[in-house]
């Protein structure tokens, strides 16, 4: 995530919530999924389209009306997600625009790549959700190698694809096939530029890709060689190396399954740790639901609150929106005792189990007293 411009400021009522508005610009498909937990029904969202205006003509019968750019903002009314083509549905009646166009009903589809502006009370988990997403972008963590007989290219990945980072030729791959002592060697080489370059970039996660059977020894290889750096690889085929085979792990996706696959560990992670603390005869370091969770927050004990995204959808009636206030609280409590805060997706299983805990829970620096 990009962001263009940041204008906020606090409730002038006294709420901790700012209120104003934020230019971003979607980078990818993760993006478009933290803008669909961000924006809320009744939001102003301003985004360029496309839209056929009348315009006063003495024919009879006038020309065809090509569409043309317009900068619309939408209070918005619906938000869909659409995973396959890769955009993201926000429909609305205009409230900013040509006059023709007021009170109009319009829907803009945003793509990653789309500038838009959201202008709204802005609740402290909406930010930090940003935060995160604009941080997963500034920091590249896939290191990414294309290996055949002999030959492997390294390179980095970036939002706009792979800078190489370096490449090795070692002898012929027929030569290489006949002699071990050479093929080991080129293991060797290849293993101590990627461990160097895995450490130079914070790099969080290695893919080996090619083709043919190269990159499962040279996995096998690392696993001797370094088996905490194994732990972080993952292999991916592909019918070439080098620039051509980074474009063709980027289309199959591989990078964006890794990085789900990293977040959903962490999230298993700390769901099973809870579970286990919440499973100690004398009662562990670990509460459930709002009350639990509220005393820890009284005694400064949580190190980490939980809370799935449907604890934090828009609610509707009276009773919904004094609880979304009180979770909106506790988030903000949390964050300012200095724990950390996860929400976890419902999408996945982890998420669904945090919802049969009541959607929000803690793990705790120290124990408390039960209630």
């Amino acid at each position: 995530m990009r962001v263009v411009k940041k204008k906020l400021r606090i409730k002038e009522n006294g709420d901790r919530r700012r209120v104003g508005e934020i230019c971003l610009v979607p980078e990818s498909l993760d993006d478009l999924w933290h803008l669909k937990h961000v924006i809320d029904t009744g939001d102003l969202v301003y985004s360029l389209t496309y839209r056929r205006l009348d315009e006063a003509t003495d024919k009879l019968r006038p020309d065809k009306v090509d569409k043309k750019p317009v900068r619309l903002g939408l209070r918005t009314d619906g938000i869909e997600f659409h995973k396959f083509s890769r955009r993201l549905r926000i429909k609305g009646m205009i409230e900013e625009g040509p006059e023709t166009e007021l009170g109009a009903y319009h829907t803009f589809n945003i793509e990653p790549g789309v500038e838009l502006s959201i202008v709204k009370d802005w609740k402290e988990h909406q930010l930090k959700r940003i935060r995160e997403a604009e941080k997963a972008v500034a920091s590249p963590d896939v290191l990414l190698v294309t290996i055949e007989e002999g030959e492997a290219v390294a390179g980095i990945v970036r939002q706009y694809g792979v800078d190489e980072l370096f490449s090795i030729r070692y002898g012929s791959g027929k030569g290489m096939e006949r002699a071990e002592g050479s093929k080991r060697e080129f293991f060797d080489e290849l293993a101590r530029q990627v461990k160097n370059s895995f450490q130079a970039t914070n790099a969080e996660a290695l893919i080996i890709a090619g083709p043919g059977f190269i990159k499962d020894d040279f996995v096998s290889f690392l696993k001797e060689r370094d088996a905490e750096l194994a732990k972080r690889t993952r292999l991916e085929q592909a019918s070439s190396i080098g620039i051509s085979g980074f474009l063709e792990v980027l289309k199959r996706g591989a990078v964006d399954r890794l990085k789900r696959e990293e977040r959903l560990t962490k999230e298993v992670t700390l769901l099973d740790r809870l579970m286990a603390e919440i499973s100690k005869e004398e009662g562990g370091k670990a509460v459930y639901g709002k009350v639990g969770v509220r005393k820890a927050l009284e005694y400064g004990a949580v190190e980490t609150l939980l809370v799935s995204d449907a604890k934090l959808m828009k609610a509707c009636g009276e009773e919904e929106e004094k609880e979304e206030e009180e979770i909106e609280w506790m988030l903000e409590e949390a964050e300012r005792q200095g724990g950390d805060v996860i929400i976890f997706s419902t999408e996945f299983e982890p998420g669904k189990r945090l919802n049969a805990l009541g959607g929000i829970a803690a793990i705790l620096r120290f124990g408390i007293k039960p209630f």
